[in-house]
């Protein structure tokens, strides 16, 4: 682990890798997406990869496919296999075995789409996939049977049926766009997306779920920003898995979004040698609030085809949100949730705090083990609340 991991202070790694003639476009969004790593010649020119990564890499055009932005790829450990960074996007070859319990749709998105692209498992709620690309691929993705356009499946999102839908369905307050990244779009078209959902009046607000911040914070400008403002109420989701992930041009494209009254709240996978410690997720959460972003999930690693080696016993996420109640402040502390396999949505799992209830009272412990009773009210007997009827009337006389 490098010594700053842990070290709360924010650091540029540009231009890393590449040469010096790379700034003059480094902070150009474009540019990031034209110059990233999406080859096996691309990595090895500039990583030492083992034979596990190279094997896997010759997989990944069959699965999911590879690409790192130049600002992402400068975090990567170029002789460190364990790289936390190099993890979750340099492919291995373990990804090419499905374990028994894992599937293709682990959270049973098809099975709950009344239309091409749009989810509705929650009765208030929709998941809009508006997209299958992202600026950088992570290998453990939910939806890497859809995503990249090398998967089992295509993303089909027929736009003019989903708004209609969302039109008919009162139900419908709240809409995450989703994909795929979303902020990958241009300013306008995501401007119309945005107007055409605010023109529906039953629909309160707004949620964005995006790793761009994290992959290509240049794409966050200040006009996108200007542009997401006309919309609120409006929420990003960011989702960063480990403290070296937040740079210091990570910390300033997120002080863009807040500056444009935007709530943002991070969401993280638990993952096996990247933040399954109770120090990594303790540096990044207290990380995140410093961005003035609020730790909200810690999810468990669904259960997607080749994860295994990826994924953590749940008891270590437990342990996780234990060693962080009462040793850090609450604003920094996720909720733990296991999106319940085959479609059964966010299932909140926690630290056993009661330690017995009886009538009358719940005998609790605290982060220390202390052991601590909480009785329920005890009621008013009518007497004595009618003694103190009597006692407002005489001193109203």
């Amino acid at each position: 682990m490098r010594p700053t991991d842990l070290d709360p202070t924010f650091i540029s790694h540009a231009p890393g890798y590449w040469s010096d003639d790379a700034t003059e476009n480094w902070d150009d969004h474009r540019w990031q997406l034209r110059n990233r790593v999406d080859s096996l010649a691309d990595l090895e020119l500039r990583l030492n990869l083992t034979d596990v990564e190279r094997a896997g890499v010759l997989l990944a055009g069959t699965k999911l496919a590879m690409a790192i932005t130049p600002h992402f790829f400068n975090l990567i450990d170029r002789d460190d296999p364990d790289c936390p960074i190099r993890r979750q996007v340099i492919p291995r070859i373990e990804e090419g075995w499905n374990a028994p319990e894992e599937m293709a749709d682990p959270c049973g998105e098809d099975s709950h789409m009344p239309v091409p692209g749009l989810v509705h498992r929650y009765p208030d709620r929709v998941l809009f996939l508006v997209t299958d690309r992202c600026a950088s691929y992570c290998r453990y993705c939910t939806r890497s049977r859809v995503v990249s356009g090398v998967g089992e499946q295509h993303l089909e999102t027929q736009w003019e049926p989903a708004f209609k839908y969302l039109e008919k369905h009162t139900e419908i307050r709240d809409v995450l766009l989703s994909g795929g990244d979303p902020l990958l779009f241009s300013d306008d078209k995501l401007d119309k997306i945005l107007t055409r959902l605010r023109s529906i009046p039953h629909i309160q607000f707004i949620r964005i779920g995006s790793r761009i911040p994290i992959f290509l914070p240049q794409r966050i400008t200040p006009e996108l920003c200007t542009m997401l403002k006309k919309h609120h109420p409006l929420f990003i989701s960011i989702h960063t898995n480990h403290p070296r992930e937040l740079t210091t041009e990570v910390r300033d494209a997120l002080g863009r979004l807040a500056d444009a009254g935007i709530p943002l709240g991070n969401q993280s996978v638990m993952l096996r040698g990247v933040n399954d410690s109770v120090e990594v997720q303790k540096a990044l959460v207290q990380k995140l609030l410093m961005c003035r972003v609020k730790p909200y999930y810690l999810y468990q690693c669904d259960l997607i085809n080749g994860s295994s080696h990826l994924r953590t016993p749940v008891a270590e996420g437990v342990a996780i949100i234990e060693g962080l109640r009462g040793h850090t402040t609450g604003y920094a502390i996720p909720q733990f949730v296991i999106d319940g396999p085959g479609g059964g949505g966010k299932i909140p799992i926690n630290p056993n705090y009661v330690v017995d209830t009886s009538e009358g009272r719940i005998t609790l412990r605290n982060f220390e083990g202390e052991i601590f009773e909480y009785p329920d009210p005890t009621p008013i007997p009518a007497a004595e609340l009618e003694e103190l009827h009597q006692k407002a009337v005489c001193r109203c006389s």
